[in-house]
């Protein structure tokens, strides 16, 4: 299926960017596809577009960026290999301008660090081609139901608020500078207040399953955390040795 076999509820807009597919039902949750292969485009457009979403469709990085910086969008999907500027960049550029909405990377190239580069930029998700069309709806949904909840309240644990919509951390009431990878961990330890968070589970859900770097980064971003965070949260995030961490207002 191309492009042009779907237009019968997409309306088509063409530009210097390429052509770019909208759902005419504007009620709908918005979705930015950027992707240069054409067919794929397509079909993953009409995949989303049959599980109830409305799509946008940016053929290279330019246009794909102008787009997620004018429009409104519920979620980006964003190709890395794309012509004229790549993938990496138009994620930095999404997240440079403060937008948190949320970022799905497809790419075909194999390697731990580009999906580290990408988490690190900001992205929330990376799914390897080719994939399973039924995985990516799964993983759509399932990073828009996070982000709605994440509307719906802030993380709050003893002195530290989290905002995981606006991506803003505070320590009574001063805010500190996180990094992406920085940020992630520190929201999934408050999401689990007082209870010890294996070494483990931290390396598969904040730098992923397929890691095999050194296990070790943990201590390291942990160490970061607690100077970021060090005037008003002393103590907070705990060392379990030998198992994991915790935090904890306890004293």
């Amino acid at each position: 299926m191309w492009l042009s076999d779907i237009q019968a509820f997409v309306r088509v807009e063409v530009g210097s960017g390429g052509a770019t597919l909208r759902n005419v039902t504007s009620s709908l949750r918005r979705v930015l596809l950027i992707e240069d292969d054409e067919s794929l485009a397509t079909a993953v457009a009409g995949l989303l577009v049959d599980a109830g979403y409305d799509i946008e469709v940016c053929l290279d990085g330019p246009s794909g960026s102008r787009s997620a910086l004018t429009g409104t969008f519920d979620l980006v999907i964003l190709d890395l290999m794309l012509p004229r500027r790549n993938g990496f960049s138009v994620c930095s550029d999404i997240r440079d301008a403060g937008l948190t909405v949320p970022i799905v990377v497809l790419t075909a190239k194999n390697g731990d660090l580009d999906k580290v580069e990408c988490l690190e930029l900001g992205a929330d998700d990376f799914v390897r081609k080719p994939f399973d069309s039924t995985v990516l709806v799964a993983r759509v949904n399932a990073l828009m139901r996070r982000h709605d909840r994440g509307e719906s309240h802030s993380l709050v644990v003893g002195p530290v608020a989290l905002d995981p919509v606006r991506r803003r951390v505070s320590a009574l009431g001063v805010e500190a500078t996180l990094t992406p990878r920085e940020f992630r961990l520190l929201e999934y330890l408050m999401e689990r207040p007082e209870l010890v968070v294996h070494k483990s589970e931290l390396l598969e859900q904040i730098w992923g399953a397929d890691f095999e770097g050194d296990p070790n980064v943990v201590e390291v971003y942990i160490g970061y955390l607690r100077r970021k965070l060090a005037t008003s949260t002393q103590g907070l995030i705990r060392t379990v040795r030998g198992v994991g961490y915790q935090f904890t207002t306890a004293r």
